[in-house]
């Protein structure tokens, strides 16, 4: 039963479903109008958690990967590549496109976490799922206060999960939540959206 339950919160509370969910709301949050983020939410979504979860699929389907969520650390590598070239390519179309602050403040946090991630992964392994659970609360934090901030008993139950799966350790769980959660919001006050003049 705790085997089931750990599985179906993994795949529920899956980083493509999290990235997307944050996608749509920031969107929301930051854009002029409601066209505004629905393009926003589709522009972001096709150039970053599309070709990523296709590539990912693509090759779980020809068994080159074991699955959708990598567990083997030398199988991330090149899915982190990925990941890092569809942020920088996001970050380029954002500032082109003259995007909210606040979206390009969250591609760069999620293209920094990527570089950071991707260089650990070559010597240890951290936890994704709690990475993107609280990389993404740290977000919704910023944007909706109290309410956002709400969103952190998520991440407990999927530390759990990975944990209960033994796909990750309990000091790989912590890392991936709290390097994440402290990349945001360097980035966003680097953008100037934390501090007394900010905007949010």
């Amino acid at each position: 039963m705790r085997t089931r339950v750990a599985k179906l919160t993994s795949g529920v509370l899956n980083p493509f479903l999290v990235s997307l969910v944050v996608i749509i709301l920031a969107s929301f949050e930051s854009a002029a109008s409601v066209s505004d983020a629905i393009k926003w939410s589709l522009i972001l979504t096709a150039v970053s958690v599309l070709p990523v979860f296709s590539v990912i699929a693509y090759l779980a389907h020809k068994e080159k990967l074991e699955g959708i969520f990598i567990n083997t650390r030398r199988q991330r590598n090149k899915i982190y590549l990925l990941a890092s070239v569809c942020a920088v390519a996001g970050c380029i179309i954002l500032l082109y496109l003259e995007a909210p602050l606040v979206l390009v403040a969250t591609f760069v946090a999620g293209l920094t976490a990527i570089i950071v991630f991707m260089s650990i992964n070559l010597l240890w392994k951290i936890s994704i799922h709690t990475a993107f659970a609280a990389g993404s609360v740290t977000v919704l934090t910023l944007l909706y206060g109290s309410v956002g901030a709400l969103t952190v008993m998520l991440v407990p139950p999927i530390a759990w999960a990975r944990i209960e799966l033994e796909h990750h350790s309990l000091a790989q769980a912590i890392t991936g939540a709290l390097l994440a959660a402290l990349i945001v919001v360097v980035v966003f006050h680097f953008f100037g959206l934390i501090g007394p003049a900010a905007p949010l």
